[in-house]
């Protein structure tokens, strides 16, 4: 049996994650942990996600030009992000209970991660 680790909504849950941190690096604030904003990227993760890529340089941009440790960081998490989307096709359908658990359960293991790194930086 498969670690949810391994698992895809553990793998959303991270990347959500990054995104979250990435626009916090960028505009110093987001409502991406907002627990409606969570819901409605476990109901559809590919269709919540698109928006999210299409920000995203943009919010590099941005953090890049404040320089220091914003602009560090932002590389790193990038480099995450890149990572951290699986080169297969991502999931148009909605989240059951114990996927969704899996999602929050490696998005709160990202965030963690990042806050032991830079915590005031993590928005």
């Amino acid at each position: 049996m498969a670690r949810v680790e391994e698992g895809k909504p553990y793998g959303w849950g991270r990347l959500y994650a990054a995104f979250q941190v990435l626009e916090g690096l960028a505009v110093g604030r987001t409502e991406l942990g907002e627990p409606s904003q969570l819901r409605e990227t476990t109901r559809t993760p590919r269709n919540a996600f698109l928006p999210l890529l299409s920000k995203m340089g943009l919010h590099l941009l941005i953090a890049r030009e404040k320089g220091g440790r914003h602009a560090e960081v932002a590389e790193v998490i990038v480099g995450d992000i890149t990572r951290l989307i699986a080169p297969e096709r991502m999931s148009k359908d909605g989240l059951g209970r114990d996927a969704v658990a899996e999602f929050r359960q490696g998005y709160d293991h990202q965030l963690g991660l990042y806050r032991e790194k830079w915590g005031d930086l993590v928005v």
